[in-house]
């Protein structure tokens, strides 16, 4: 064959490369645009501002002069322009414009911070999260110690000013300060005055709760069988078969009409099914081994032991509580307070899939709203999925996948993005990064894994991971048009309220003052599993006595009827003998009196015949 028909075969890294360099490239001159356009915008708008004859202010030609009005942290809905920003700003750097460019919104924003460069914050370009995009979830990730939690706070600060319910778990009990307006520092006025911060110490409405009373707030709690079996067998660390196997212990309640409130009844449950009552009850649909159900049984213990039992009775939490308002139109923040809980995570972050979970089988079809009607933070979402098995990940897969339609944003907060697993992670648009640190082959392993995440952008992420300062993150949220926003290094704004937790006393008197005291504040131990299995024994012990008793009294009864027919024949017997005896003797007598009588007689007939003397 000739040289000239030969055709080359494609080298598909190659190709790839080459699509996303076009991609890239169309990408930067979309930007490149959009910061254009805004610079012609903003030097209309000083141009019709300025006073007639006044000369106008020179500019680079490729510099965007003004800054598009961004959003204020008390109310982001109407937002004022950023001091920097104006027809006389510096001019902004390519990059600086295309990140201004990403994060200029027509709706409503809820703010971050502001954008770095050089390690020089830039107050001009605002960095934020538009509110209608929240329901396309988010991660908050980050070292231990990098400022997790005060962005989670001042997060949670802005939603509630633009009217968006929040729920946050509070673990350590460091959130407990949104309640109270923070205070001012020569230190706080700088860096907000740095990032372009209106700063106003202000305290949002917040509802403070506890898991089954453990702690301060109103006690949290729910049924067994509300529950389910996944969640609970999360909880004790069960395995396929033994989670399988409760299952089928949960499936048998529920067709008998047991209502399982508490751990009593499930272990009353339990016990009947292996009981020789019971066996016979599941051997139709599996039955239960009791080896199975002896494990299950010791993990409750376990659970029981560790005060886990007043989590789980009644009066049951109801969902709709965390979706509530303010008069004045601020969303309340609902604050789960988990510190007299912490040592056991895998109980309380099972707690909240499980609150999750209510809210996607109660909430109805909203679409996509203009914000999110709760937004809800899973913090310490690693400890979630740790030994998960593969049905329950499933489960928060398609929970995580659906709920958006109800209208519901969930924030997972960890360490790594690693903690989440990759089916979860590839649902959530927005990511808040803190600082990473690669100590071990494994944590470089992560790093890597993160920084390859990211859109393309002219940073070098691993680098820039290791380097981000507390209070700083690399952000890349989900645009309007959802299409992810550039990735952009940003320094955090600083919480409004109080940094510092709660006193105990403020903390229990707020808990008293709540409308959802009287409501839940007590437990109630209605007719249950427990109960009913109970009387149902007791019956069936009753009623073994019984019949026992009559079987011990029949055959009393029958040895007595025994007995006496014995005793009858005997007496029978006793008496034919002696009748025979008594008859033999009258015979005899009667004999003798005839023989004498005979004698007799034949003497006096005898003698009469001879003519004897009659004596």
């Amino acid at each position: 064959m000739a040289d000239s028909e030969v055709t080359p075969t494609p080298d598909p890294e190659l190709a790839a490369l080459r699509a996303a360099a076009a991609q890239a490239a169309a990408e930067a001159a979309a930007a490149k645009a959009a910061a254009a356009q805004a610079a012609l915008e903003a030097a209309e708008a000083a141009a019709a501002a300025r006073p007639t004859g006044a000369p106008a202010a020179s500019a680079p030609a490729d510099a965007t002069a003004t800054t598009p009005p961004v959003t204020a942290p008390a109310a982001p809905s109407e937002p004022p322009a950023h001091p920097g920003a104006g027809a006389g700003a510096p001019a902004l750097s390519e990059h600086a414009a295309q990140v201004q460019a990403g994060y200029t919104f027509s709706g409503a924003t809820l703010p971050l911070g502001a954008f770095v460069e050089d390690d020089v914050a830039v107050p001009a370009v605002q960095v934020g999260l538009p509110l209608a995009m929240l329901n396309r979830h988010g991660l908050v990730a980050g070292a231990t110690g990098t400022g997790k939690t005060k962005t989670l706070q001042v997060m949670t600060e802005g939603l509630s000013a633009a009217g968006v319910p929040v729920f946050v778990a509070d673990i350590k009990g460091d959130l407990s300060g949104l309640s109270v307006p923070g205070g001012s520092s020569d230190k706080l006025a700088s860096r907000t005055a740095s990032i372009g911060q209106e700063w106003v110490a202000t305290a949002s409405p917040v509802e403070f709760l506890s898991l089954g009373g453990v702690g301060t707030g109103v006690p949290v709690r729910t049924t067994v069988t509300d529950f389910g079996p996944l969640l609970l067998a999360k909880v004790l660390g069960l395995n396929a078969t033994q989670e399988s196997s409760l299952g089928l212990i949960m499936h048998w309640a529920d067709a008998q009409g047991l209502a399982l409130l508490d751990l009593k009844d499930l272990q009353s449950t339990i016990a009947f099914l292996v009981s020789d009552e019971g066996k016979a009850e599941l051997k139709g649909i599996g039955g239960l081994s009791a080896a199975t159900a002896g494990v299950i049984l010791r993990e409750i213990v376990t659970l029981q032991a560790q005060g886990a039992d007043a989590f789980f009775g009644e009066p049951a939490f109801e969902v709709a509580e965390l979706l509530r308002t303010t008069p004045d139109g601020r969303g309340l923040v609902t604050a789960l307070e988990l510190p007299g809980v912490q040592d056991r995570p895998a109980l309380f972050s099972t707690f909240l899939m499980w609150l999750l979970a209510e809210l996607f089988q109660e909430l109805p079809e909203v679409g996509d709203p203009d914000k999110p009607r709760l937004v809800f933070f899973f913090d310490e979402a690693h400890l979630l999925f740790h030994d998960a098995s593969s049905d329950f990940l499933t489960q928060v897969t398609q929970t995580v996948r659906l709920i958006r339609s109800k209208g519901v944003g969930v924030f997972f907060v960890t360490q790594s993005p690693k903690d989440v697993p990759a089916d979860v992670l590839a649902q959530l648009g927005s990511r808040v990064q803190h600082a990473l640190r690669a100590y071990t082959p494994d944590d470089a392993k992560a790093l890597r894994a993160a920084a390859r995440t990211f859109p393309t952008s002219p940073y070098d992420l691993e680098e820039l991971l290791t380097t981000l300062g507390t209070g700083e993150a690399v952000v890349t949220v989900l645009g309007e048009k959802g299409v992810p926003t550039p990735v952009a290094w940003t320094r955090l704004r600083a919480p409004q309220s109080s940094m510092d937790p709660v006193p105990t006393a403020d903390l229990a008197a707020a808990v008293a003052a709540s409308p959802l005291t009287p409501r839940y504040a007590e437990a109630v131990d209605r007719e249950s599993a427990y109960e009913l299995l109970t009387a149902r024994a007791e019956r069936t012990a009753a009623e073994r006595v019984a019949a026992e008793k009559a079987a011990e009294e029949a055959a009393q009864a029958t040895a007595h009827a025994q007995e006496a027919e014995k005793l009858a024949r005997q007496r029978e017997k006793e008496a034919q003998a002696a009748a025979k005896k008594t008859k033999q003797r009258t015979s005899g007598a009667f004999d003798s009196l005839l023989r004498s009588v005979g004698t007799q007689l034949g003497r006096e007939i005898t003698r009469s015949v001879f003519g004897t003397r009659r004596r």
